[in-house]
């Protein structure tokens, strides 16, 4: 594993995928960390309950190499989005941008005092320099069985609206967070225009009793038809051995949609550039 360079591209958004969730995010001088997950292939992830699963990947970064941050973006708090090595190697004093319920313990447990939780449809801005994301709390949901949502961490998806400080927002970025496909997902189609890109959580995550709480291939290009966004980045699959839709699966469903030309090919450890949107338009939150 190699260090990120500190290159950035003016006026687009630079992604370096490490694995499972986890996202290096640039901006002009701003850098974001998305969902760290920064356990070695063969260590165990924490999911709550007893509940172990073994990673089966090798994350592209180590915590040591991680470039200086400017916010932490957290979908919830389960151990293959906040691992043990996340609260060892990250900088305390980053702010942390997460549910409400995730952001109590991250600063009562974990110390890390900077940590906002945003209910759905808030949002707050973090800048450096003139470059300026606005991060606005989406609706998500772990499970569809009401009885297991209660035992499962509360989830948020995020839009991610980059730009110029007090000026229009030039690229937007969706990230789904572990969520099923369901109708209150609509709602955010009336709150935004279509994403330029949307990071998908897929996986199929299936806990013991046959309970799947992440998107399987079928719901993942569901999702993307209805938000009919730019371009699609799946991720969160194939890394942990509750993951049981494998990538195959949500591709050969994005075909039968007719989406194939949206997909953005990159796998672990690479690199992509999402371009300004042409006519960008401020934000509707």
């Amino acid at each position: 594993m190699t260090p990120l360079s500190d290159d950035t591209t003016d006026d687009a958004v630079d992604l370096h995928f490490v694995g499972n969730a986890t996202l290096v995010i640039r901006y002009g001088g701003l850098t974001l960390l998305t969902d760290p997950n920064l356990l070695h292939r063969g260590q165990y992830a924490h999911l709550g309950y007893g509940l172990w699963s073994r990673r089966l990947t090798e994350p592209a970064l180590d915590g040591r190499d991680l470039p200086r941050l400017d916010g932490i973006v957290l979908s919830h708090l389960h151990g293959d989005h906040w691992d043990r090595r996340a609260s060892r190697y990250l900088d305390h004093t980053v702010p942390v941008v997460t549910t409400p319920h995730a952001a109590r313990r991250l600063r009562v447990l974990h110390r890390f005092p900077r940590t906002a939780g945003i209910r759905t449809w808030r949002g707050l801005a973090l800048t450096n320099g003139r470059a300026q994301v606005r991060i606005t709390a989406l609706p998500g949901r772990h499970a569809g069985n009401a009885a297991l949502r209660a035992l499962l961490p509360p989830v948020m998806g995020s839009m991610l609206e980059f730009g110029p400080e007090g000026g229009p927002v030039r690229v937007r970025l969706y990230l789904s967070g572990d969520t099923l496909l369901y109708d209150g997902l609509d709602e955010i189609t009336r709150h935004f225009p279509a994403a330029d890109l949307a990071v998908l959580h897929l996986g199929g995550t299936t806990l013991p009793g046959g309970f799947v709480v992440t998107m399987d291939g079928a719901q993942g290009a569901e999702l993307a038809r209805r938000l009919d966004p730019h371009r699609i980045l799946p991720v969160h699959y194939d890394d942990y051995t509750v993951m049981r839709s494998p990538l195959s699966a949500f591709l050969d469903e994005v075909r039968s949609l007719g989406l194939s030309d949206r997909l953005m090919p990159c796998r672990h450890g690479q690199r992509l550039l999402v371009p300004a949107a042409k006519g960008a338009v401020p934000s509707s939150v």
